[in-house]
């Protein structure tokens, strides 16, 4: 590899937004971009996340818990922080 090649391939690579950090999916959502953030934080096939957490849903019932915390703790594209975080600062702010 050259150094063309590995300035090219660090430049693709940086530009892709989120990557690197874990945020709900504002492009790729079904319900509230939970897999969609997942996928492409592990660079995997958005499909395969959203059969994965099918399976925990109807086998095991922790997927539907799981869902909801992901959706509660990780924040989405473009927000600085999550649902969960927003709440807790707003409670805090009114209790002063």
């Amino acid at each position: 590899m050259n150094t063309t090649t590995a300035d090219a391939r660090s430049a693709t690579f940086t530009a892709q937004p989120g990557t690197g950090q874990l945020r709900r999916s504002a492009d790729n959502r079904m319900l509230a971009g939970v897999a969609g953030g997942i996928a492409r934080y592990l660079g995997a096939d958005v499909t395969l996340v959203r059969v994965i957490i099918a399976a925990l849903v109807l086998f095991t019932g922790a997927g539907a818990a799981l869902y909801l915390a992901a959706w509660l703790l990780i924040p989405a594209d473009g927000d600085d922080e999550s649902i969960a975080a927003a709440w807790i600062a707003r409670r805090q702010a009114r209790s002063r």
